[in-house]
């Protein structure tokens, strides 16, 4: 396999589609590629006069818009490494994975910036705000000399204007480079640096052309960014592929509700949408279900004759929710609820599901939304191997095994985490438990980790919570389960304090609503818990005196 070299693409791309659109924040500005290119050249001259060098760690928090894309792409093709942080994180998980990347500087978007304290980030030599580039901060007084003078030193480089011929980038040494470090959660203890290498965002969009750009997704036209760039599906496949591909991009900068999503795409009309289980399941439960719900509808539902007539036309009406103009919808990041997808399938409308985890940046399987079988989450995707750790794959589940250029080159700074993950024959062990037919559909079974999913993909640690929990007044031992997308602690009291107390029942409650409140104050929204329930009898243990899990998933 022939790897390109990844930021060679970026520059070619730039060059090629200079005059077209490339970055709207939706009702808001647009900036063209040549636009991009100046601004990278801007943020270039003013990494090299502050004294960044290659392979330092240049971090960026905020929520998505053209300004943090690029900020993005700069880091990359100035060789430095790009730690992208989910803008939902509280400002002590922003802390932690500055500090421990080692981050120089930080770009921070216009709702995280003002929470945050620079004193928490002692190494830090400056925070750029998002939507200007000006200086929060600066510790040096290089980067100040350098922010203070840009145009002028822009000026002097390019007396004329910048132009096509100007555009130069860094281009990685190895395949094997390390180009970014996505962090899985922002809790000390339990955060895992996933350092991605250009191997893999090269393989992530070389699987992206084969599969939509070559046939499907031209350049030129319109895509919706709806997921955080700071995860690795939304940086892959609402970015980085769109970008190299000469799309325009529109960001939603506010906080996506349903009704803003559907305006969205009823106004940019996506050529390919790509989504998680939430997005999907809102729409359609807003815009369609309820049309379904009469007695006529369920009536004509039931008649095998108009039956399929009807279909096609609830099948139109879903696609028009999407904007009429996409080539598929590609579903990730979380699992699918099955009533949907029955749903879906049943009235023939173009949906796939796919299957990544951040350490793979993040593909693994997929397949077309023609040869997809309901159920599954497609078949190994272009350039990687897959294998179900189990004697008999088709019918017992085991581990879901992957190897090939999408998967990591380890966890930062903890190589005994990254042996547990990586064996010795390249074997990257997902902690997911799956199935795969005779024609290699996987078939995800649950996880073999107890690692949860919020309804937009983020990745929720129960174990980071509970942690919290246990330590709160009167609470004994807890577990957080998941249900229906809402998380819900059960907890084992200290029912001798109580006691001792004299507390009774009414009081008992209240003091653990406090705790919930307490608890959810210092979690990002994904993870807050919506109750918690009391145990009137401790949690079953294995012998290593942990909670059997899994007895109370319902």
């Amino acid at each position: 396999m022939e790897i390109s070299k990844f930021n060679s693409i970026i520059e070619k791309s730039v060059i090629e589609h200079w005059d077209m659109d490339a970055l709207t924040d939706y009702k808001g500005v647009t900036l063209q590629y040549k636009d991009v290119a100046r601004k990278i050249e801007k943020l270039h001259i003013m990494f090299e006069s502050s004294g960044i060098r290659k392979g330092d760690k240049i971090a960026m928090c905020g929520r998505n818009s053209a300004h943090w894309a690029v900020s993005f792409i700069a880091t990359l093709t100035y060789g430095a490494v790009a730690v992208p942080i989910l803008h939902e994180f509280i400002p002590e998980q922003i802390y932690n994975i500055v500090n421990h990347s080692e981050a120089k500087l930080l770009f921070a978007g216009d709702v995280v910036a003002p929470t945050l304290d620079a004193a928490k980030m002692p190494g830090l030599e400056g925070i750029i705000y998002i939507p200007d580039y000006s200086l929060i901060l600066s510790r040096t007084d290089k980067l100040t000399y350098a922010r203070e003078h840009l145009n002028e030193m822009y000026g002097r480089k390019y007396p004329k204007y910048f132009r096509k011929e100007h555009v130069k980038y860094y281009v990685e040494q190895s395949p094997d480079e390390l180009a970014l470090i996505n962090y899985t959660s922002g809790t000390t203890g339990f955060s895992k640096g996933v350092m991605i290498p250009y191997r893999a965002l090269w393989s992530n969009y070389d699987f992206a052309m084969d599969a939509i750009g070559s046939k499907h997704v031209k350049s030129g036209t319109n895509t919706l960014s709806i997921l955080p760039m700071a995860h690795m599906y939304g940086m892959a496949f609402e970015f980085l592929f769109e970008f190299l591909h000469g799309c325009h991009i529109f960001y939603l900068t506010r906080i996506p509700s349903p009704a803003i999503i559907a305006q969205a795409f009823a106004d940019i009309k996506p050529s390919i949408v790509i989504a998680v289980p939430l997005v999907i399941e809102k729409i359609i439960k807003k815009k369609v279900f309820p049309k379904l719900q009469n007695h006529r509808m369920k009536l004509l539902l039931n008649m095998p004759v108009i039956n399929k007539k009807i279909k096609e036309k609830i099948c139109e009406k879903v696609i028009y929710a999407f904007g009429n103009n996409f080539y598929e919808v590609i579903i990730g990041g979380a699992a699918l609820n099955k009533d949907i997808e029955k749903f879906m399938h049943e009235i023939g409308f173009p949906y796939t599901v796919g299957y990544g985890a951040t350490e793979c940046a993040p593909i693994i399987c997929y397949n077309d939304w023609h040869d997809f079988v309901p159920g599954s989450c497609g078949k190994a995707a272009k350039n990687m191997e897959v294998r179900i750790d189990s004697n008999s794959p088709s019918v017992v589940p085991g581990e879901i095994l992957t190897r090939g250029p999408n998967v990591m080159l380890g966890y930062y700074k903890n190589e005994e985490t990254t042996k547990q993950a990586i064996d010795s024959d390249g074997w990257f062990h997902t902690g997911d438990l799956g199935t795969m037919d005779s024609n290699g559909n996987v078939f995800i079974k649950g996880r073999s980790k107890n690692m949860l999913l919020g309804a937009s993909g983020q990745n929720i640690y129960p174990e980071e919570i509970e942690d919290k929990l246990n330590s709160m007044p009167l609470v004994a031992e807890s577990i957080v389960i998941q249900k229906d997308e809402k998380l819900i602690g059960l907890v084992y009291p200290d029912y001798d304090e109580i006691k001792n107390l004299g507390l009774s029942n009414e009081e008992l409650d209240n003091i653990m609503e406090q705790n919930r409140q307490e608890l959810n104050s210092a979690m990002p929204a994904y993870s807050k818990i919506s109750a918690i329930r009391l145990r009137e009898e401790e949690f079953e243990k294995t012998p290593k005196k942990s909670i059997k899990r899994f007895l109370y998933q319902n």
